[in-house]
């Protein structure tokens, strides 16, 4: 199935350039072991194809194996209503293992956010909404576990390491160049 959803700039979590001839979407859970082995590579990506690649994340927490990825994925939110999503996004795969109520907060108070209000709205569950809605996301475009890419709408089914997704990279940049 090719991405149900387009990508917003209003909504989605993007790095890159806004009007990139490519564009990798990844649905992830921060306590995914996978996941947290992709992040470098998208890091890399961006690094090396940053010039005209544009990389959204998507929220897909697995709360039946994952017990602490749904309140992972809110406090990315929370951080996020602060300026601060990618800052928490680069902590929660950096520190996996420790995903408690009481390490969201110790890492939001690092990043310097509002912990009165970091943590009222999760303790509200402000954000589970936003969070549901890159599940039902992820849901209508046939995605069932993470990390799950898509290149430029198309899902990817290889590997997702360096030298396959900048294959991928540059193959979705051909086919758009010989479009236009």
């Amino acid at each position: 199935m090719d991405l149900s959803d387009d990508v917003n700039p209003e909504r989605d979590h993007v790095r890159g350039k806004t009007d990139a001839t490519v564009t990798i979407v990844e649905y992830a859970d921060f306590e995914c072991p996978y996941c947290g082995r992709a992040e470098p590579i998208i890091r890399e990506l961006l690094a090396t194809l940053g010039d005209d690649l544009r990389y959204v994340f998507r929220h897909l927490p697995l709360g039946d194996v994952h017990p602490h990825a749904q309140m992972a994925a809110e406090a990315a939110e929370a951080a996020g209503a602060q300026g601060a999503f990618w800052e928490m996004h680069n902590l929660l795969f950096a520190h996996q293992d420790a995903l408690t109520g009481a390490d969201l907060g110790r890492y939001a108070e690092g990043l310097g956010l509002d912990t009165g209000r970091f943590g009222e709205e999760l303790r509200r569950r402000l954000y589970a909404p936003r969070v549901g809605e890159d599940v039902a996301s992820a849901d209508a475009s046939g995605v069932s576990g993470t990390p799950t890419f898509f290149v430029n709408g198309s899902r990817h089914r290889s590997a997702y390491d360096v030298a396959t997704l900048t294959a991928a990279v540059r193959s979705a940049r051909a086919a758009t160049a010989a479009r236009t």
